[in-house]
């Protein structure tokens, strides 16, 4: 599994559970439970560090925070 940080919280306005990754700009996920927001944005993580790869972006590094 990845290490990068996952925001989970709900959105009134998509009507969905929302997986924000903070240290990937533009990088989330949704879901209709927090299970399967935090399940897509396993797949939004892989496919935003090939994009950045393919474009020669920089690619930031995990951040060392433990959740609790």
């Amino acid at each position: 599994m990845d290490r990068y940080t996952k925001i989970i919280y709900w959105s009134d306005e998509d009507r969905k559970f929302i997986a924000e990754v903070p240290e990937l700009a533009g990088c989330m996920a949704d879901g209709d439970t927090p299970e399967e927001a935090l399940l897509n944005s396993s797949v939004i993580i892989s496919e935003w560090l090939e994009t950045a790869e393919l474009l020669g972006r920089e690619i930031p590094e995990p951040s060392r925070r433990i959740p609790a």
